[in-house]
């Protein structure tokens, strides 16, 4: 199975959506949109701009 997006209605709450693996693991989780369509944007923009280089703030060890 492909990775793929999932969206999700809140009552009260909006529509959050979920990234899910291709294991079926939720691997990233979106803020609360207020409508379905702005949800959609959301996924889109996560599309959009997946291949953005990381930024590691941790401070941790940088080796592998």
């Amino acid at each position: 199975m492909a990775a793929r997006f999932e969206v999700r209605h809140q009552p009260g709450k909006g529509y959050p959506f979920v990234l899910i693996a291709t294991n079926g693991q939720v691997i990233a989780t979106s803020e609360h949109y207020e409508s379905y369509r702005a949800c959609l944007g959301g996924i889109d923009s996560v599309k959009r701009n997946a291949n953005a280089p990381i930024q590691d703030s941790s401070g941790g060890n940088q080796s592998p």
